[in-house]
C-alpha cells in the first residue's frame, strides 16, 4: 500500500466497515511505519485492474534479547470488497501477510476479529488460528466484543491452506486456484 491507495482503501473500509473505519490519518500513520531500515509494518492492496478490490496490514512488534528478531506480530486488517467474497481473495492477503510475518522472524501472530464476523473467524481458523479470549466492547461505538486469536508459528502454516479459496457461499462456482479472481494483484 502506498500514499495514493489511501482515498481508495478509505472508501471500501467506509463501506465494509461503516460504524468504526479507520481514519485517514490511522492509514498514513501506519504506512508511515511501513518503509525503510526498521520498518515495522507491512500494508498490501488488491487490485482487479483500476478498482481496489481488497487491502491488508501487519504489525510486527517486540525483540528477542539478542538478535532484534520481532517475536509477535499483529494482523491489523483485512478488507475484501464484497463481491469478491468466496473467491480467495481474503486467503491470498493473509497468505501474503503470513509471509511477511515469517520475513520479519515473528514467532506468533495475533489479531482481533467482530464476534459477529464467523466468515472471517473461518478463515483465520483454515489458517490455524486459535481463540485465546475475548475483549469486550473493543468495536467502538457498536460496543461490540472482539475474538481474540493466535496462530502459534505463521512459518508452519500447511501449504494447502495457502491459496486455497474461501468456499463459495452463494452456489456459485469454485474460481479456481489462488489469484482465481482474473485480473487481480496483490501489492505490498
Amino acid at each position: 500500500m502506498r500514499w495514493w491507495d489511501i482515498d481508495a482503501v478509505l472508501a471500501l473500509e467506509k463501506e465494509l466497515f461503516p460504524d468504526d473505519a479507520w481514519s485517514r490519518g490511522m492509514f498514513w500513520s501506519e504506512l508511515a511505519h511501513a518503509r525503510g531500515p526498521g520498518s515495522t509494518r507491512r500494508y498490501l492492496v488488491a487490485y482487479e485492474g483500476e478498482r481496489l478490490v481488497g487491502y491488508g496490514g501487519l504489525a510486527v512488534a517486540g525483540s528477542d534479547s539478542g538478535d532484534g528478531a520481532a517475536v509477535a506480530a499483529d494482523v491489523q486488517t483485512i478488507a475484501v470488497a464484497r463481491d469478491h467474497w468466496g473467491t480467495g481473495l481474503g486467503a491470498g492477503l493473509l497468505t501474503e501477510l503470513l509471509r511477511h510475518a515469517s520475513a520479519f522472524e515473528a514467532t506468533e501472530v495475533m489479531l482481533e476479529v467482530r464476534v459477529d464476523n464467523t466468515r472471517a473467524q473461518r478463515l483465520y481458523e483454515r489458517f490455524g488460528f486459535e481463540p485465546i479470549g475475548f475483549r469486550r466492547g473493543y468495536y467502538q461505538p457498536g460496543n461490540v466484543d472482539a475474538l481474540v486469536m493466535r496462530l502459534s508459528d505463521p512459518s508452519a502454516v500447511p501449504a494447502s491452506v495457502n491459496g486455497t479459496p474461501e468456499p463459495p457461499s452463494d452456489g456459485q462456482a469454485d474460481p479456481g486456484p489462488l489469484n482465481g479472481v482474473q485480473g487481480t494483484e496483490i501489492h505490498g
